[in-house]
């Protein structure tokens, strides 16, 4: 029994060990989360407003607003989380900032 308990704590260390992800995790969920993020604003867009006056047709549009409010939100969180962690380190990016095509 003694020789099963240093075994079993071996193989939980390694079974628990800390996983690295992906290198280019951030930046496909930070593409996912801006795509959804903007299907959802192309929703309520193409929403008309005549429609209001019918409650059943409300359902896209409040589906819209909440996944699109979530996933914005979730977008936020992910960029000021990057940019944390980089002035915490000290480092830069290896991947070019972002800029919003209007900013020049």
């Amino acid at each position: 029994m003694s020789e099963a308990v240093p075994n079993l704590e071996s193989l939980l260390r390694r079974a628990l060990a800390p996983v690295e992800p992906p290198a280019d995790l951030m930046g496909r969920l930070e593409d996912t989360l801006t795509s959804i993020t903007e299907l959802a604003a192309d929703e309520l867009e193409g929403w008309e407003l005549g429609a209001m006056r019918d409650p059943r047709n409300w359902a896209r549009p409040a589906a819209a607003l909440v996944v699109g409010g979530a996933a914005g939100a979730a977008l936020v969180a992910l960029r000021v989380r990057r940019r944390a962690r980089l002035g915490a380190t000290g480092g830069t990016s290896s991947a070019p900032p972002r800029r919003h095509p209007e900013s020049g």
